[in-house]
């Protein structure tokens, strides 16, 4: 059964380190970045005249890139340098402040997980009252933003920092319901 992969055509470098680390094969200059859709967490191989600040965006997709050589992997949250752990949730920050109308959806569109769990539960904050007030709320019109929602919903913390703190709580793998972060299964090898 094939799966589809999904895939991120764009990175935020966390980190960059201009001669690699401990325990590489050989020194080239490797990155540690967050992919900007699905939230992954790569390795990347930098190529040799590049050299990448954090908060850089960089071209990680199937087409010709600039600055990266090649993927190395996948990477887990235990495997970030210090900068890189340090930087990720502002990093996540500013990935959905830039993007907000794919979140402002999620408010939308949410549905059921199980017969007794609602989506929207899943964020940090939301029990039955706010569920219930936001089913009611985008029944009469759909969220346009997130001030919309917090100015709708009632007593609702920040929905903006909620969506952040889920997707943390993804990357750290504290749930085993996803909405935002891909669970990512190895791909058995092929010869």
């Amino acid at each position: 059964m094939l799966r589809d992969i999904k895939k991120d055509e764009w990175a935020i470098v966390l980190d960059f380190l201009s001669h690699g680390h401990y325990g590489m094969d050989r020194s080239q200059p490797v990155a540690q970045v967050l992919g900007d859709a699905y939230f992954s967490l790569l390795e990347v191989i930098v190529r040799d005249d590049m050299t990448l600040k954090p908060e850089d965006r960089v071209y990680i997709g199937d087409g010709k890139r600039n600055e990266i050589k090649y993927i190395k992997g996948r990477i887990e949250l235990k495997d970030l340098t210090v900068a890189a752990r340090a930087s990720l949730e502002e990093i996540v920050t500013k990935v959905v402040t830039a993007n907000p109308s794919r979140f402002i959806t999620f408010f939308n569109s949410s549905g059921q997980v199980t017969t007794r769990l609602h989506q929207l539960e899943l964020l940090p904050g939301v029990g039955k009252k706010h569920l219930w007030a936001i089913l009611d709320a985008r029944k009469e019109k759909p969220f346009e933003s997130f001030e919309d929602i917090k100015k709708r919903v009632p007593l609702l913390p920040s929905p903006e920092k909620m969506v952040i703190r889920r997707i943390m709580e993804e990357i750290e793998d504290k749930d085993k319901f996803r909405i935002f972060v891909p669970r990512m299964e190895r791909q058995p090898r092929r010869f």
